[in-house]
């Protein structure tokens, strides 16, 4: 398994690289956000570490780019900040996970292989590559949604919970659901976020083509009615 590395705290990036290499993980360390970009552009990685406050790119730029061209590779965010408006803005360009510093390196390890492990096992799922949904299409490749022929610009999680209520039309899916396989399962994770994110698809994807497809089920969760 090879994994990028990007950490610009000597101690700290000599003391990850040691702990995912006794797993027996082969990881490519550097120290800043330029020659990370570089290093993701040339290389093939099942998994990216990344600090959000980078010398010459910050990671929150550094995901978003990477995000243009490799949709599937996970990366896992680490950071000195704890609070919520930073998670969700590091999910937004892109990030599937999240550390906040100081860690156990031990969390880290299982956070790494947990998502290196789902990776796999939707690459293995992905048979199709299109989902449709009534006048709904998703490109699962490309990470594109239409609806009646027009394209729609959608956020990373805002395209995962579309996905999630795509594939079982009709099938009820709860808070708690989404954000154990879409966020991961964070501790603590405020369910009201969840309910944010709805709200942007539905503005999105329902108000401008006249459609109420996305709905609730108070007390249980969300479904997609076609």
């Amino acid at each position: 398994m090879r994994i990028l590395l990007i950490e610009d705290d000597p101690t700290l990036n000599g003391n990850v690289k040691e702990a995912l290499t006794a797993e027996r993980m082969l990881v490519d360390n550097v120290f800043d956000g330029l020659l990370a970009e570089r290093m993701l552009q040339q290389n093939t990685y099942e998994c990216v570490v990344m600090d959000i406050n980078l010398p010459g790119k910050s990671g929150f730029d550094l995901c978003r780019q990477f995000r243009t061209y490799n949709s599937r590779t996970p990366v896992l965010m680490l950071t000195a900040f704890s609070e919520l408006e930073d998670k969700i803005k590091g999910f937004d360009c892109g990030a599937d996970d999240y550390l906040t510093k100081p860690f156990f390196m031990r969390e880290l390890i299982l956070r790494v292989q947990s998502l290196t492990k789902r990776s796999r096992i939707a690459d293995d799922n992905q048979v199709d590559d299109r989902v449709t949904a009534g006048d709904i299409t998703i490109d699962r490749r490309q990470k594109k949604v239409w609806r009646q022929g027009t394209e729609v610009e959608l956020t990373p999680r805002e395209y995962q919970i579309l996905l999630r209520l795509a594939v079982t039309p009709g099938e009820i899916v709860s808070k708690n659901e989404l954000i154990s396989e879409i966020w991961g399962g964070i501790a603590g994770f405020n369910t009201n976020t969840v309910e944010v994110y709805v709200n942007f698809l539905r503005n999105k994807l329902d108000k401008p083509f006249n459609r109420t497809t996305i709905r609730t089920k108070v007390g249980y969760g969300y479904f997609l009615e076609v």
